[in-house]
């Protein structure tokens, strides 16, 4: 490879509240390599560390130039400092300057579903029926937590601290459950992949037959669900788990619906890990959309549909925002 076409590359991290992916992203936004590590959520330093690693295994393989970092997080205008993260242990974190500092190159920090929106606008599901690239998308990733990516007239939106576009943790339901943030109700407590397993775990302790399945394969133990086991089962037709998935999707759809109010995206792309479940996720959030939009007698509801890029679509959004610098 020659320098010039490994200084077109650029790394993207994904900060996640369980897991750091990281890979080597082209320009045309393909993943050339890719690795990940555990995230150590409750020590920043070790964070850093983690992510410093994960680059250093990547230069072993390729060449390429700065680095982007998708934070879960709050991140401030200067796409620096995580200012907030309610997963995660970022209170007002300087994330540049401690991962520069340990990899000596370039780096930008974005918040992670920020990241994934720009991801998908520029390399998966941002394009119309004609095959352009729409001007308006919103994006919801649910993962640990629910993040929200917002791309209007072309350009991504950060808002005037860099905080825009937190729909997680805006108030879905008052005085609901308690959120990470603090606050109380927000959508993350409905629309996430840890309220899937919350509820998965709710019928569990229940009794209910419909999780006798899910039971057994959690070995007897509520405590033990995983999200990907609950989508495996309902793919391979259990019952009790598609119903899960079809009470996620109805929030889902709710969630599309109130922010469609406000934003008027032409398309919503569904990212995170819980976006695996495909149709079983999506079916019922477009009837929840459909029944649940705003003048929808009068206006087409946006297209709503799975992240093309699926779980790569933070790291190469952040690959791609850090080479415009």
């Amino acid at each position: 490879m020659s320098a010039a076409t490994g200084t077109r590359n650029a790394v993207g991290v994904d900060i996640g509240g369980t897991k750091i992916a990281a890979g080597v992203v082209d320009h045309r936004g393909e993943v050339l390599v890719s690795t990940r590590r555990e995230t150590p959520a409750s020590h920043p330093a070790a964070i850093a560390d983690a992510v410093a690693d994960a680059v250093a295994e990547l230069a072993t393989t390729h060449e390429f130039g700065p680095v982007g970092v998708a934070a879960a997080g709050f991140v401030d205008a200067a796409r620096s400092s995580v200012v907030f993260a309610p997963n995660l242990a970022w209170r007002d974190e300087p994330l540049r300057e401690h991962v520069e500092r340990r990899i000596g190159r370039p780096v930008v920090v974005e918040n992670d579903a920020n990241a994934a929106a720009w991801g998908e606008y520029r390399f998966g599901g941002g394009r119309g029926e004609d095959g352009e690239l729409v001007q308006d998308l919103l994006m919801l990733t649910l993962g640990t937590g629910l993040g929200g990516g917002i791309v209007a007239g072309g350009l991504l939106q950060r808002g005037a601290n860099g905080a825009a576009a937190e729909i997680g943790h805006a108030r879905a339901v008052p005085d609901g459950r308690r959120c990470g943030c603090g606050n109380r109700g927000c959508w993350e407590q409905y629309v996430s992949g840890s309220a899937l397993v919350r509820d998965a775990k709710d019928l569990l302790r229940s009794g209910d037959a419909a999780g006798a399945a899910l039971l057994a394969a959690a070995g007897g133990d509520p405590e033990a669900v995983e999200g990907r086991t609950i989508t495996e089962l309902a793919a391979a037709g259990d019952p009790g788990c598609a119903r899960l998935l079809a009470d996620l999707g109805r929030w889902v759809g709710e969630a599309v619906a109130t922010f469609t109010a406000v934003l008027d995206p032409e398309v919503v792309v569904i990212g995170g890990g819980v976006s695996s479940a495909g149709e079983l996720l999506l079916a019922p959030a477009r009837a929840s959309l459909a029944e649940n939009l705003p003048g929808r007698t009068h206006r087409r509801p946006p297209a709503l549909r799975a992240a093309l890029r699926g779980n790569a679509a933070g790291i190469v959004g952040a690959a791609d925002l850090a080479r415009a610098g």
